[in-house]
This record gives C-alpha cells, sequence and structure tokens, in this order.
C-alpha cells in the first residue's frame, strides 16, 4: 500500500475517502499514544479537503484528536509536529503529479516520515475490525500554522538580508502560494509571482519545478536576479538564472556545501546524494575535501544516511534538498533560502561550484527487468565502460522497481562521447533483454 512516499494514486480508485478515513483509524490506532494528536495538512487540489475530513474522521474514531493545519507545504509538518509536541502528522498531498492524483504520508513525532515496520503496522491495521466502546476524539482547525512556520523560517534566517535582490517565484499553484512569497518579502527581497492562482485543479500545470519552461522565459526578459520553482506539495526546489538557464538539485547542493564548509558550518565535512547525482558534483567535492556518501534513489535514503552519519546536508538532483539542522526533511523555500545565502550577493550565472557533465538517461523497455540481475553480457559491456571513463564520467545501470524497464545513465566529458557510450549500452541491452 505505502510506495516510497507513503500512499498514493488517482482519486476515486486507488484513493478513496473511505481509504483515507481507514489510513487515519490505523495510523491513531497503531501509535503509542492512548490519544494521539495528529496534525493534518495538505496543498491546493480540489479532492484535499475531501480526504482531509475522512483522514480525520478516521483520527478521531480511533480516540485521536485531529488538528486540520489547511493548506501548508509539506516540509511545514514535519517542522510542526515536533514544533507543538504532537504525537502524529498527516500530509494530505501527490507532490509534483496531476491534480487528479493524491496521496497521504505520515511523519512521526521527529519530524521524519513514518519507517517501514510502523508503514507496515499501518496496513495491518487498516483491513482490521474496528475497535468497539473506544470514545471519539475531537476534530478542530489549528488555526496560525501557516505563521508559525514562517515564524521558523524567518528565525532560521534572520541573518539573511536580501534588500535590492529581485527574486521571482513558480508556486506551482500549490501549497508554496502564500508562504514562500511572504518569506522572500519579510527578508527585504523584491519579489514577482507566476502560478501563485490555485484553483483545485492547475497545481502542477505547465508550471512548477517539473515544467521550469515559463519561469525561464520570465527571466529571460531581465526582470529579476534569480528564479525558484516549486513542486506541488514544496518539498522541492530548482533554481533558474538570469539567463533562463535551470540550476538542478546537484548544483544547489554543491554550492550551499562549499559556502558551509567556507564558513565552518558543514557538519561533518560531508554530504549525502544519490546514484543519480552528475560525476562533476562528485569531483567538485573531491577537489574542496568534503566527503560524499552516495545512497539509492529517494529522498529518505539520503535522510536516513545523513542521520547515521551524523551530517546535516544531502538531497537529489530533482531538488529534494535536506538540511536536518532545520528540519529532518525536503523543504524548497528554505533550500531557495539557503541558495541565497550561499551565494552571499553573487550572481548564480556566474556560479562555480561544480562542472557538470554531460548526461544522458535512456529507459529501455524489456521483457523482464529483474532479469538484468543475471545478464553477464550487459554487465561485461557495463564494465567495460566504467574502464574506459573511470575518473572521467561513469555508467549506471538499474532496473525499474516498477515496470519493465531497464534505466541506462551515462556521464562523460563530453556529449558526443556520452552519446557514444550510451548508444553501445542500450544496443546490449536490447539485445540481451528483449
Amino acid at each position: 500500500m505505502f510506495g516510497t512516499d507513503g500512499v498514493r494514486g488517482l482519486v476515486g480508485e486507488r484513493l478513496t475517502a473511505d481509504l483515507a478515513l481507514r489510513l487515519g483509524r490505523a495510523a491513531a490506532a497503531v501509535s503509542p499514544a492512548a490519544s494521539p494528536q495528529v496534525l493534518i495538512v495538505r496543498d491546493t487540489r480540489e479532492s484535499g479537503p475531501m480526504l482531509e475530513c475522512a483522514l480525520a474522521a478516521g483520527v478521531a474514531s480511533a480516540g485521536g484528536h485531529a488538528l486540520l493545519g489547511g493548506v501548508l507545504p509539506t516540509p511545514g509538518a514535519a517542522l510542526l509536529v515536533r514544533r507543538y509536541g504532537l504525537d502524529l502528522a498527516a500530509v494530505v498531498s501527490a507532490s509534483h503529479n496531476p491534480y487528479r492524483d493524491n496521496g497521504i504520508k505520515f511523519f512521526g513525532p521527529d519530524g521524519m516520515k513514518i519507517d517501514d515496520d510502523t508503514e507496515a503496522a499501518v496496513e495491518a491495521a487498516v483491513d482490521a475490525r474496528p475497535r468497539t466502546g473506544v470514545a471519539p476524539g475531537r476534530v478542530r482547525e489549528l488555526h496560525g500554522a501557516g505563521a508559525d512556520y514562517l515564524r521558523e523560517l524567518e528565525a532560521r534566517f534572520s541573518g539573511l538580508d536580501l534588500a535590492g535582490t529581485r527574486v521571482l517565484l513558480d508556486c506551482a499553484h500549490g501549497a508554496t502560494h502564500h508562504v514562500a512569497p511572504e518569506i522572500f518579502r519579510r527578508l527585504g527581497a523584491d519579489v514577482g509571482v507566476i502560478a501563485a492562482e490555485p484553483d483545485g485543479r492547475n497545481i502542477n500545470e505547465g508550471c512548477g519545478s517539473t515544467h521550469t519552461e515559463a519561469l525561464a522565459e520570465r527571466m529571460r526578459e531581465g526582470a529579476f536576479d534569480i528564479g525558484f520553482a516549486f513542486d506541488g506539495d514544496g518539498d522541492r526546489v530548482l533554481a533558474v538564472d538570469r539567463r533562463g538557464d535551470v540550476v538542478d538539485g546537484d548544483e544547489l547542493i554543491a554550492l550551499a556545501a562549499l559556502a558551509l564548509r567556507a564558513r565552518g558550518r558543514l557538519t561533518g565535512d560531508g554530504v549525502a546524494v544519490t546514484v543519480m547525482t552528475n560525476f562533476g558534483f562528485h569531483q567538485a567535492m573531491a577537489a574542496a575535501g568534503v566527503q560524499v556518501a552516495t545512497t539509492k534513489v529517494g529522498d529518505r535514503h539520503v535522510l536516513s544516511e545523513l542521520l547515521d552519519r551524523g551530517w546535516m546536508l544531502g538531497g537529489e538532483q530533482s531538488g529534494h534538498i535536506i538540511d536536518t539542522a532545520f528540519v529532518p526533511a525536503g523543504d524548497g523555500t528554505a533550500s531557495a533560502l539557503m541558495t541565497l545565502e550561499a551565494l552571499a550577493g553573487e550572481d548564480l550565472a556566474e556560479r562555480r561550484a561544480m562542472r557538470k557533465l554531460p548526461q544522458r538517461l535512456v529507459n529501455v523497455r524489456v521483457v523482464d527487468q529483474h532479469g538484468l540481475e543475471s545478464s553477464d553480457g550487459v554487465w561485461a559491456a557495463v564494465d567495460a565502460e566504467q574502464r574506459t571513463l573511470e575518473g572521467r564520467g561513469r555508467v549506471l545501470v538499474r532496473s525499474s522497481g516498477t515496470e519493465p524497464l531497464v534505466r541506462v545513465m551515462v556521464e562523460a566529458p563530453g556529449e558526443e562521447e556520452c552519446e557514444a557510450v550510451m548508444a553501445r549500452l542500450v544496443a546490449t541491452v536490447e539485445r540481451e533483454l528483449t
């Protein structure tokens, strides 16, 4: 039932009000607290209020108390569940997906997504017979959740003066549409905003971190110094420089890592990233003496690595950037502010934190993606190509976890070499597995 980021699916089919109710009841039932207090927030999808109410009803039916925080970015829930001393937080959102999808994910009292064992316990309780004789809990609105989240951001970035900085924000018609422009204004920026008029159906539609074209076009007009694009639930961000070039999570993490280390604030002198992170990032960190830990794809794996090592900074190419010193989750708004903090008034278009290597990713449809593991022909080709790129680039071949696809990624110093290596590997995968 739980995927990599909670329970998610098409509303009315996989995700229904009945399932939301049962999830709320199950989550409250497995909580160690006798009458758990549960914060519920959502993004701007038209199905959000329905699922929010159903989830709250489920919590109350199990004796818990539901606090409705309204529209708030996902990291706001992770931050405020700790600030308020609550037992659980639930977010109703499908992140960067179209409006017809929605999802439910849970955060524990420590502000982190619930672990696999807790997810399994919730799943087991979803279809269990409800306990009888339980006194119902209360459902009430929690006024001021957005204001409290803004205060936390303002406290974290109190030393950041953005006076004279012209910032353009693409809020994806999502959960950041109020709080992101507001915190930038409070810190003194001259703020322009696009995609900040949610109507329930326009979330992520041609805008936000998955569709940066409109933001890039506006940036090229020359009226702003820097732009940021958030996704629907506000846990990721991409930047766009004044030339209209998109700056992904790899480069933003590199900027932050080098700035924090120079100021003696990079805990452990290391960062955690995923296998998809550009090889140029690894080269830049090695040159700067910054350790790099590499994890599987997924922000929860990055967070786990950070906690295990006692480090603070990590993230993904997609723009999920985690600063555990602020909140143990990706926070697009905080990451945008951290980028400006790292730049310290310099022009993003003149960034020199890392040199991105050309990167190509091809999904090859196969008969059975699980056949990759035992394909000697594919792995021999991978080894041969990796040897030719040693120290200059890399290849990564992995099977999809959900589809009959093999994902081939190649990074090389030049475009032509990258394309040539990719062509050879794709041909081998097709020959061996299709």
